[in-house]
């Protein structure tokens, strides 16, 4: 029996290597997430639009060093580390800036350098043999899975969150329940968070709060504004249950004098013509939130941008996605009503389904996602200095390939990540061979070391296979700093739409 196990844990890793959930990720990153960051970014017009700026393809060269002659040559992570330099890839961008309805052919244009992982797709170490990185003055036995950055070997280490895009509901005590769900759309993150508590006075028992809203406004209100208008559409689309419809009528009673409706100017209105007067005065109410003091028009229409960019993004962020989201509040409300009373357990956030687990690939892909658009931003001023001053505005010019070389560089260097956090590149444990594998297979979490956080800290039973349960540090850091269990693999996420799209074809979805 034993020798079974053996020889299954050596058919594991014969396929499997103990930094591949890196180095796929990486490979991801910069065969696939460039491009379709590059290809998603706002255009750039110039001029009220006479002149406008095109994007095409992405090329990733292999890492060469330019020397001082200006000669170019190959570059190998040894040498990289022996003169303190970047071991990095320069990415190449199609670019035309064209006038008017002229357009203008693509010109291939350096925009910076990428520091690159080692072993990775672009790496020159990927694919040699043991004779071949001897002879490079690499180790056979380094799995590779970091960068060289100035010299310095450093770790992306691998961040833990809770699932994005998922409900969470949640249970403090028994007069209060919340429903969160943390939204998630090309890098922009949104809280969105419907609580249940008994209000003090006469006020609703359900409210939610949502990025660029101040406060928390009542549920019923954003319902309206986004097309439940009617009382008896807002109570038939969250359920049936008789006490959870008397808990919404309650709130659809509360919050009405809050919408300073006109029963004059609602008389004699058609069904439809008072279904669209009660969704402009919701509307109106958020807009008194989001832009207090500015003119009705603009009012509604900020609380209408806001409402489409910033709730639920991971929707869509048309306007014809608004049915969409009142339903899928509705259902968020139906699940937080049914743990109010109890006919539902509140989820169990350490619950490691509840968890989502971020590498390199999606760290890096965060980082450059806001170096490109500073690079853009920058393209843009260059060429409308240019322009101001009656010259021919040209791309070469005005792209500085140190803006984006910069930004990346600098966070890898120091581990000051994009969003705030700190720490999540580090310099890479050389102590010892194990330590250096332990430091590539670490998962950390954002939770405040300074605070208790006991049962975030506590080994959970469904961590078992996933993380070992032994190492993790003493002191502040104790159960908030782990490690990948030694035949843990993790799997990649898929995109939401394909799946979407094959759930239609089997007709399970209309």
């Amino acid at each position: 029996m034993k020798n079974n196990n053996w020889e299954l844990v050596d058919a594991f890793f014969e396929k499997y290597d103990l930094v591949d959930h890196h180095i796929n990720s990486y490979n991801d990153f910069i065969n696939n997430r460039i491009q379709n960051i590059i290809d998603i970014s706002e255009p750039i017009t110039l001029e009220q639009g006479e002149y406008s700026l095109r994007t095409g393809k992405v090329e990733i060269q292999k890492p060469f060093t330019q020397e001082a002659d200006g000669s170019k040559s190959m570059i190998f992570p040894t040498e990289a580390r022996l003169r303190n330099l970047t071991y990095s890839a320069h990415m190449s961008l199609e670019l035309a800036l064209d006038h008017g309805d002229d357009e203008s052919e693509f010109e291939m244009i350096d925009i910076g350098e990428l520091p690159l992982m080692l072993k990775s797709d672009k790496c020159h170490l990927n694919g040699l043999n043991t004779e071949e990185l001897i002879a490079k003055g690499e180790d056979p036995q380094d799995s590779g899975g970091y960068f060289i950055v100035n010299g310095s070997e450093r770790a992306v280490v691998t961040m833990e969150e809770i699932a994005p895009n998922k409900i969470i509901l949640e249970r403090p005590d028994k007069k209060r329940a919340k429903a969160i769900v943390t939204s998630i759309k090309s890098g922009f993150r949104a809280r969105i968070s419907l609580e249940y508590r008994k209000p003090r006075k006469n006020g609703a028992y359900l409210r939610i709060s949502f990025p660029y809203v101040p406060g928390e406004i009542p549920f019923v209100i954003l319902i309206r504004a986004l097309g439940l208008s009617t009382d008896q559409e807002i109570i038939s689309h969250i359920s049936e249950n008789f006490d959870f419809r008397m808990v919404i009528a309650d709130d659809i009673q509360v919050s009405e004098p809050l919408l300073k409706l006109d029963s004059r100017e609602m008389e004699g209105l058609s069904k439809t013509e008072k279904e669209e007067y009660l969704q402009l005065a919701a509307i109106k109410y958020i807009g008194n939130r989001v832009a207090r003091g500015m003119t009705e028009e603009y009012r509604i229409k900020r609380a209408e941008d806001v409402i489409d960019r910033y709730l639920l993004p991971h929707m869509g962020i048309d306007e014809s996605k608004r049915e969409n989201k009142a339903i899928y509040l509705a259902e968020m409300c139906e699940m937080l009503l049914q743990v109010i009373f109890e006919k539902r357990q509140h989820h169990d956030k350490d619950h490691y389904t509840n968890k989502r687990l971020r590498v390199s690939g999606d760290l890096m892909e965060d980082l450059f996602r806001v170096a490109f658009t500073s690079l853009t931003r920058d393209m843009g001023y260059q060429l409308e200095r240019s322009i101001s001053r009656n010259k021919e505005p040209s791309i070469r010019q005005a792209v500085r390939a140190d803006v984006l070389t910069e930004s990346i560089k600098h966070a890898i260097a120091t581990g000051n990540w994009v969003g705030g956090r700190a720490g999540v590149s580090q310099l890479l444990d050389r102590t010892s061979f194990m330590g250096t594998l332990s430091h590539l297979r670490r998962v950390v979490s954002p939770l405040s070391r300074s605070q208790p956080h006991f049962e975030a800290r506590d080994l959970h039973p469904t961590q078992f296979g996933k993380i070992c349960p032994n190492e993790t540090p003493e002191g502040p850091n104790c159960g908030l700093v782990k490690n990948l269990a030694l035949m843990c693999k993790i799997s990649e996420g898929s995109d939401t739409q394909q799946i979407e799209d094959v759930i239609k074809e089997m007709g399970i979805l209309q």
